[in-house]
């Protein structure tokens, strides 16, 4: 089988295409830097040909709100006219757990345009809704860093290594379309401002945490349902000391 993997250079995007790759299937990883461009159209058309399943694992290069609007439309427009030229048979898209509960941030509304783009295209399609990626714990701490001291809402997370969402991504690609949301998580449930006080304390850093329930999270207020999944999601096996203890250059 002929997979299309969009963004496919990237930190999920390689683990899945290795993934693929070893089972047998021609996969192509699909990017700017490998000729293949969702904005500008280039080397899309000749990239899908011949391709059944197409997985978008794209992200902006701007969370600026008008900058991500604009990527995320233009890019799923043009995937979305390309994909029905070749005739694919299956779109996956990767997208986030909450996403329609966090529209208060410009980044989670341009998510959540891609969304309603693919389920307008008329392609048979697959969207994931994952936690957070443990790997992005660092990037969530600078995120809330004010002064010195990182004030984080103390909201549920269920953070998810990348290793499991490049299984989940491997599994959904082989597996017939939903035509509607699946969603994965991580296998511990936690609060956000604990986790990351755990992440920094265990990578020596001495910043302190704040649970601060008005701090946002790039934008969005937070509850302690607006980061987890109660919908019975495909949990994956990685604990955040397993992954921790895995990932010394995090």
């Amino acid at each position: 089988m002929k997979i299309v993997i969009i963004g496919g250079t990237g930190l999920i995007g390689s683990k899945t295409v290795a993934r693929l790759a070893a089972q047998g299937h021609e996969v192509i990883a699909a990017s700017p830097n490998t000729g293949v461009n969702t904005i500008t159209g280039e080397g899309l058309a000749e990239a899908l040909e011949g391709a059944e399943v197409v997985i978008d694992l794209t992200n902006s290069p701007s969370f600026e709100d008008k900058a991500v609007l604009e990527f995320f439309e233009t890019s799923g427009r043009n995937l979305a006219a390309a994909e029905k030229a070749a005739g694919v048979r299956h779109h996956i898209a990767l997208s986030v757990v909450g996403t329609e509960r966090l529209q208060e941030a410009g980044y989670f509304r341009a998510k959540l345009a891609q969304e309603r783009l693919i389920k307008a295209a008329g392609i048979p399609f697959t969207i994931v809704h994952s936690t957070q990626f443990m790997e992005f714990l660092g990037g969530i701490a600078q995120s809330g860093t004010i002064e010195g001291r990182v004030h984080l809402s103390p909201a549920f997370v269920q953070p998810i290594a990348s290793d499991d969402v490049a299984d989940a991504m491997a599994e959904f690609a082989l597996a017939p379309p939903v035509n509607g949301t699946v969603e994965i998580a991580g296998p511990e449930r936690s609060r956000l401002s604990d986790l990351v006080a755990r992440y920094l304390k265990a990578s020596g850093d001495a910043r302190e945490v704040v649970a601060d329930p008005e701090a946002r999270y790039f934008g969005a207020r937070l509850d302690d349902g607006s980061l987890v999944s109660d919908a019975n999601p495909r949990l994956g096996h990685i604990t955040f000391e397993q992954w921790f203890a895995a990932n010394p250059t995090r």
